[in-house]
């Protein structure tokens, strides 16, 4: 479950770098979506090559965006956190706030599942995952805190529920399926608690 930390200079384009063309844009897009599956379903010795072919682009347009696999594996994570909170913000405004909470929850351990192994490999290249989201992170809670704000304002979740707790439980439930616990039983019960008393 990704958390704030320090701001990195890593993703940031200097004022002197021009923003990608909308088909460049769309290309780096779906190498990230792309190398995120691959990763996930068959581990990180997936080449390169590879990569680019189920991409459908050149293998020269993927080391034009991602010099070395460090940078892409931590593009992955960037990319992922700018879908989660891309996602949080799209349901801020849903008709129900509770089934909008419990949505994205679901949704986050779901993706968080296979994004561990990603994790780990940036840890072991020395790159820290939590410091590189820097302000992504930052965004990405704020717009999970809406949505757990809203649910508590409706009487979905408990008021004394905090995002912190929202993490730590994510974290918990994450980990659980990772290691082959049964899934779905240890969702509906952190789902359960989360209710208010008689909710």
């Amino acid at each position: 479950m990704p958390t704030a930390g320090p701001a990195s200079t890593g993703h940031s384009p200097t004022p002197a770098e021009k923003p990608l063309r909308a088909d460049a844009r769309r290309n780096r897009a779906k190498v990230l979506d792309v190398a995120r599956e691959m990763f996930i379903a068959e581990g990180m010795s997936v080449p390169i090559d590879m990569i680019a072919e189920r991409a459908g682009v050149g293998v020269g347009t993927v080391y034009r965006h991602f010099p070395t696999k460090e940078a892409l594996f931590e593009a992955i994570m960037t990319h992922w956190v700018e879908g989660l909170t891309a996602s949080a913000t799209a349901l801020a405004d849903a008709d129900d706030p509770g089934a909008a909470f419990v949505e994205f929850f679901t949704m986050v351990v779901d993706q968080s599942v296979g994004s561990k192994g990603l994790h780990e490999t940036l840890i072991a290249a020395g790159i820290e995952p939590e410091a590189a989201y820097g302000e992504l992170g930052r965004q990405m809670i704020a717009a999970m805190d809406v949505l757990l704000t809203r649910a508590k304002q409706a009487g979905a979740v408990r008021r004394d529920v905090t995002v912190a707790d929202v993490k730590a439980l994510i974290t918990g439930v994450t980990a659980m399926r990772a290691y082959g616990g049964n899934a779905q039983v240890t969702l509906d019960v952190v789902l359960a608690g989360l209710r208010p008393a008689g909710g």
